[in-house]
């Protein structure tokens, strides 16, 4: 697996164990995945386990991958991640082959950058991000990995961010409702005072005990 001139190339090899011996080739070092999308008939690959999981921890939903087979090279995005739920392990991988020519549709992470100037000038207010993702369409070649939020127009409590502000390259159409909040400012929730708490514990017995005499007289 290497990157050439950005070009990030995974060697695979076709897979013939499939069912449950798949987990004899996890044993093995070898991690099973699947190609199916553009022009492709639906086949099992594998390929070396342990490079694989470090690559995907710096790979998007949109970043474009070179499935190496045989010298046959099959550009795609990773569609689906299968990780075991106790351990974190990769288990398996789901890649979509696609077109260079067509577009495509995807859910793109958002990236909140810069300071908001109102969080030094109001005492408790924070950053409410409402979006975390954004879906789009564009070419593979156009789709952004991140799209960047830049939070240093955040001046009052009053201002807000929405889908409509953003100012992406025309290339990119955004499918998400224009009027959609990705950030809002809002505050901290004040703390119950400890008077009051110890309070409402002194009132539970005097009533727990109320209610016990009640039912003595009866």
């Amino acid at each position: 697996m290497t990157t050439h001139s950005d070009e990030i190339i995974i060697k695979v090899e076709k897979r013939s164990t499939t069912g449950k011996q798949v987990s004899q080739l996890r044993r093995q070092g070898i991690l099973p995945a699947v190609v199916y999308g553009y022009k492709v008939d639906s086949y099992p690959i594998q390929m070396e386990k342990h490079s694989t999981t470090l690559l995907m921890k710096r790979i998007t939903p949109t970043t474009l991958v070179s499935l190496d087979l045989g010298g046959k090279k099959t550009k795609a995005i990773v569609r689906d991640r299968n990780y075991d739920v106790v351990t974190g392990e990769l288990l398996h991988l789901d890649f979509l082959a696609i077109s260079m020519t067509e577009k495509l549709k995807a859910n793109v992470a958002i990236e909140l950058t810069g300071e908001a100037p109102v969080l030094s000038e109001v005492p408790g207010s924070l950053v409410n991000q409402i979006l975390t993702e954004l879906e789009v369409e564009a070419l593979p070649n156009d789709m952004p990995e991140r799209i960047e939020v830049d939070l240093t127009g955040l001046e009052t409590t009053e201002d807000l961010i929405t889908v409509a502000d953003l100012n992406l390259d025309d290339k990119i159409t955004i499918l998400t409702d224009e009027a959609e909040v990705i950030v809002s400012i809002g505050y901290v929730a004040e703390e119950e005072e400890p008077e009051e708490l110890e309070e409402q514990i002194s009132i539970e017995p005097e009533v727990m005990e109320k209610g016990k005499k009640e039912e003595d007289e009866e």
